[in-house]
């Protein structure tokens, strides 16, 4: 099985779309020094992060190396059964609290 990796933008962030034939099945993106991939689009569930040297793009020596860390984690959430997307986020506690 192999991911084609779509750049869409080269520099903060730096982000890719992960294909696997005609089928979208990850974001992936640098910004501020966090990679993240999620599957199967934005808002997915987040499988891989990472903290880069590069800030809004790879230093050069590291963008193979976590491009395969992330394309790993990807094949990993195909091969589990493509878990569902996690529900919308739930109601805050309704507490108090202070900030000084």
């Amino acid at each position: 099985m192999k991911i084609r990796l779509e750049k869409t933008c080269d520099a903060c962030p730096e982000q890719y779309d992960a294909w696997l034939g005609e089928e979208r099945v990850g974001y992936l993106r640098l910004r501020h020094g966090v990679f993240y991939v999620v599957c199967p689009d934005v808002g997915g569930v987040c499988v891989y992060e990472a903290a880069p040297e590069g800030d809004g793009l790879f230093e050069d020596d590291e963008r193979d190396y976590y491009l395969r860390f992330a394309v790993d984690a990807i094949l990993k959430w195909i091969a589990s059964g493509k878990p569902p997307v996690p529900p919308e986020r739930p109601t805050a506690p309704n507490v108090e609290y202070e900030i000084n």
